[in-house]
């Protein structure tokens, strides 16, 4: 029997991800002002718009986390691997994520704010 119940995980895993999408769009943003594009304003306004919704999220998710005493460390890594660790309940739970596998999950999630950004404007 898992010691995190399966509707706890989706919130554990946003602390991993969220926090790498926020990383990447800042970055991305900082490069659309300095780099040479003609119109910036719509790539700057779409990365804001993104950088919002995962901001929101990850709002909600600590609140989650907070109120269901949960917490997320990042264990050890080498190039194949990151451990994390899951605190929930008094249970400590370690889990092994293919670094290529948060790569992609990062492009996954930041695709879909993109999307829903599109969608909303």
């Amino acid at each position: 029997m898992p010691l995190i119940p399966d509707e706890s995980l989706p919130y554990l895993e946003n602390m991993i991800y969220l926090p790498m999408v926020l990383t990447i769009l800042e970055k991305d943003r900082t490069i659309f002002e300095k780099g040479p594009f003609k119109l910036k304003r719509p790539y700057i306004s779409m990365v804001e718009k993104a950088v919002k919704q995962v901001q929101k999220e990850l709002k909600e998710t600590h609140i989650y986390m907070k109120r269901h005493s949960m917490k997320v460390l990042r264990g050890e890594g080498d190039d194949m691997f990151t451990e994390y660790v899951f605190f929930h309940g008094g249970y400590e739970e370690h889990r092994r994520y293919l670094n290529v596998r948060l790569r992609n999950r990062v492009e996954e999630l930041i695709s879909m704010y993109f999307a829903l950004v599109e969608k909303t404007s």
